[in-house]
């Protein structure tokens, strides 16, 4: 299995950030010219002619960077291209780059990295001696080491190692052969079900983190209002607002790889060997639901949570696949019957059946997995919520770990 590990640079700041710069001069360099090249004469210039049209002008220039290093550089304009691509092709209004980048972040390739014991030689121009990285101990035993990146933490205000390494591990076998659905929710990050047990696993700090976001970024940017765009002032803010999203988006990511590996651990215990997910993708296409439901839906990262879960399940052995979750939050699982319930609890107006919402979206899900619609499958175990931290022994929102609690039993 291919992990990053993040550790300490100790390199000095002017030579880190000489490197970045370097790195984003090549990345403007090609952007530039593809684009110049494009709207003068509509041709898109491939890949392979802008990396020899770039090292031919820069022939006999000072270099930093290892030759390698300077390709990953060039040609990260053109994987961005594709990416945005991609995005039109499915429907999205997604924008090709455009943006000169002063700083980037440097890539080492295998081709630059060299392992002499314990410490990482990261080759750097000719005539200039390597970077050397002494590798703590929990990755001396890593199979190979396929690339390392130097990225600037603009919440620390430093650069950290990136280390992307094989560790030889293979992929565990699955715990069982049930089915186990998963129903992501905007309250409650998700609920699980394998058609008898429903565990709701519940992380209200998610939801106030996004809150909390939204309300001081809109103090910040009246604030910002008040003075000229472009002043010293304004920019001045400007970088606090950047800074400021990008600690509360750590701290977002963080709790949200903890409620996937609740998710895993759940559905390990569960004895699954597949994961059905409720495909929520378009949940916020179209929707006009009023300016602050809007908001909850558009904060709503349920893309980045099903990443997370997608590829730890794929390392406990556990295979994931999207079943439509239309209208599974609103059928009766006893008499079929649909009702949108209000709140967090569901109750039918047939038969009387009640029981949680989003445990109820669970349920139907694994009926719409293995029957083709919702309302086939019938709960008859407990409810349970799990929290996949303490909240008690949280002292800061970027430190989220602890022992978990015990589950409450409905």
């Amino acid at each position: 299995m291919i992990r990053t590990h993040i550790e300490p640079c100790r390199l000095n700041r002017t030579e880190a950030d000489a490197l970045n710069r370097a790195s984003g001069e090549r990345y403007t360099q090609v952007a530039v010219f593809h684009w110049r090249t494009y709207r003068h004469t509509g041709h898109w210039l491939s890949q392979d002619g802008a990396e020899k049209w770039n090292d031919r002008v820069n022939a006999g220039q000072p270099v930093l960077l290892h030759t390698h290093s300077i390709d990953a550089a060039q040609q990260g304009f053109y994987k961005a291209c594709k990416t945005a691509r991609r995005y039109r092709n499915v429907g999205l209004d997604t924008r090709y780059p455009y943006k000169r980048q002063k700083h980037r972040t440097t890539i080492w390739k295998q081709t630059g990295i060299r392992r002499e014991g314990d410490t990482l030689v990261l080759a750097r121009a000719q005539g200039l001696p390597p970077i050397r990285i002494t590798l703590p101990e929990h990755l001396r035993n890593v199979l190979a080491v396929r690339e390392v990146r130097l990225i600037y933490d603009r919440s620390k205000r430093r650069y950290f190692w990136h280390i992307v390494v094989e560790t030889g591990k293979q992929p565990k076998s699955a715990p069982g052969t049930n089915v186990v659905a998963v129903d992501l929710g905007e309250v409650h990050p998700a609920a699980l079900s394998d058609g008898r047990h429903t565990v709701i696993i519940t992380c209200r700090e998610l939801r106030s983190q996004r809150q909390y976001t939204a309300k001081r970024l809109a103090e910040l940017r009246q604030q910002q209002s008040a003075y000229k765009r472009g002043s010293r002032r304004w920019k001045r803010l400007q970088k606090r607002i950047n800074r400021f999203l990008y600690q509360q988006a750590k701290r977002t990511r963080d709790m949200e790889h903890k409620v996937s590996r609740e998710v895993i651990n759940t559905a390990a215990a569960m004895g699954a060997g597949v994961t059905a997910i409720g495909d929520v993708r378009d949940a916020a296409d179209k929707v006009k639901l009023g300016k602050k439901s809007n908001q909850k839906i558009a904060n709503w990262s349920h893309g980045k949570l099903r990443q997370s879960i997608t590829y730890k399940a794929e390392a406990e052995g556990i295979q994931t696949e999207l079943v439509s979750e239309r209208f599974t939050s609103q059928t009766c699982p006893q008499c079929g019957s649909r009702r949108k319930p209000r709140g967090r609890g569901y109750t039918c107006g047939q038969c009387g059946f009640s029981g949680h919402r989003d445990g109820l979206g669970a349920v139907n899900i694994l009926s719409v997995q293995q029957h083709g619609t919702p309302g086939r499958i019938c709960p008859t175990g407990s409810t349970t919520y799990r929290i996949p931290h303490q909240v008690r022994v949280l002292r800061s929102p970027l430190n989220t770990g602890g022992q978990l609690p015990e589950a409450a039993v409905l």
